[in-house]
């Protein structure tokens, strides 16, 4: 066993514990810094693996921008951030459907490869990744980027009572305009 297959057990472990903690904490904004913690670790892997552009893509896209965006949006929401205690469904169905399906995706691989060695192509370059993100999947790129505005939009009208009720229900102003 080479120190890069060690890194990437360690790391693998760490992305699967933080990813488990992601799904079974009680504590929201706990479950976005486990996330954090999750995607941090695959940035690493992604490291080892000396795919350096896509390790901080990773961080910069996942890390910087999905995770802030979920916290705001449970600040901006007012969500509680404490236990939630509706929380409260069993979680064997989640562990077996989970524990099978990874169960069955390793006996898939096994009997697919068969332990064999399997060369890897030319590494690639940052110009080849962006000829091929803002080429062929510039419709899905700004889709998503579409997604994340109305994402960020919708949690700052949940965030506002006052946005979408009647003016009668709405507070007038006082005297000397003020509210």
């Amino acid at each position: 066993m080479t120190a890069a297959d060690a890194l990437l057990l360690g790391l693998g472990a760490v992305a699967v514990g933080a990813g488990a903690l992601v799904v079974t904490t009680r504590h929201l904004v706990r479950a976005g810094l486990y996330l954090v913690v999750c995607l941090g670790a695959l940035a690493g892997v992604y490291l080892v693996l000396t795919a350096e552009l896509v390790a901080w893509v990773q961080v910069l896209i996942y890390v910087g921008a999905v995770v802030v965006l979920l916290l705001f949006a449970v600040m901006l929401t007012r969500a509680p951030i404490g236990a939630s205690d509706d929380l409260d469904r069993p979680g064997w169905p989640a562990a077996l459907i989970g524990g099978g399906t990874g169960l069955g995706l390793t006996a898939l691989l096994v009997d697919a490869f068969r332990w064999t060695r399997v060369d890897l192509p030319e590494p690639g370059t940052a110009e080849r990744l962006g000829e091929q993100v803002f080429g062929a999947w510039v419709l899905p790129f700004e889709v998503l980027s579409v997604l994340l505005l109305a994402a960020l939009v919708g949690a700052i009208v949940l965030s506002r009572p006052d946005i979408g009720r009647p003016s009668a229900d709405r507070p007038g102003p006082t005297a000397g305009g003020r509210r």
